[in-house]
């Protein structure tokens, strides 16, 4: 379970989360809404262990071991809130960004074979069938076609050029490849057209319902949500959630928007 209590959270001194809990277990799928500023994208930052956001820490001594009392981040039981990026990664945790950057000189294959030789090889090699660099990118370019992909991208610069389509499926590449317990997708909506906008969201949907992977979904908008089943909806105001419930609640916000929350 990927666990949030009383989280909050400054960015160069501004508070920016007040308090906020949420509990994601293996295989569901939470949507995050809110108004810009609500602190959608900083809640996913901080997740993904952004040195810029500073958790502020409520717990008291008497409540060092009590995780009811005291605010923080769990990730299967263990404690996060501390971790580096990297160690939150091969916990499990997996970042989709709303503008990934661009790595010239730095093949997309290079990269994504190093992300699944750390987060697969171990348990390949235990159990005798290692896999070859030949091997995984013909296994990769299977995962490529799905995704609409032209497979020479693998050759390019990482991110070098892609469009901003290109960029985010390769996001969702990289998310199939890292094989995460817990996928936290910010704004991955943003700034694509409906054709890549559903390819993305049901390949998502699939991978994530066949190997049970927890899913934060942050978004403005509903479309997204027509591809991709959330087991529940959240609605952030002021850095907390303020609200929660099923399809019904952004059938309501569709109607007369985040005013009425409260």
């Amino acid at each position: 379970m990927l666990r949030i209590e009383n989280l909050k959270v400054k960015v160069e001194e501004k508070q920016i989360l007040n308090g906020l809990s949420l509990e994601i277990k293996p295989g569901e799928v939470h949507a995050v809404m809110g108004p810009n500023g609500s602190g959608k994208s900083t809640l996913a930052y901080t997740l993904a262990g952004h040195p810029k956001y500073k958790i502020q820490e409520t717990r008291n001594k008497k409540q060092e071991n009590n995780k009811k009392n005291g605010g923080g981040m769990w990730l299967d039981g263990k404690r996060i809130d501390d971790k580096t990026p990297d160690e939150r990664a091969n916990l499990g945790l997996f970042l989709a960004m709303q503008y990934p950057v661009a790595v010239p000189g730095l093949t997309a294959l290079s990269f994504l074979w190093q992300i699944y030789k750390n987060r697969n090889e171990k348990n390949s090699e235990s159990r005798g069938n290692k896999v070859s660099v030949i091997e995984f990118r013909k296994w990769l370019e299977v995962q490529v076609e799905s995704l609409g992909l032209d497979k020479d991208l693998l050759k390019r610069g990482l991110n070098d050029g892609f469009s901003g389509g290109e960029k985010k499926k390769l996001e969702i590449l990289q998310m199939i490849v890292s094989n995460p317990k817990y996928l936290v997708l910010d704004e991955i909506d943003s700034g694509l057209d409906i054709d890549a906008l559903k390819k993305i969201a049901q390949t998502v949907a699939v991978v994530a319902k066949k190997m049970k992977i927890g899913v934060l979904l942050i978004t403005h908008y509903s479309r997204i949500l027509k591809y991709i089943k959330a087991d529940k909806i959240h609605i952030m105001r002021d850095g907390r959630i303020v609200e929660s419930g099923d399809k019904n609640l952004v059938k309501r916000i569709e109607k007369v928007g985040y005013e009425v929350t409260k």
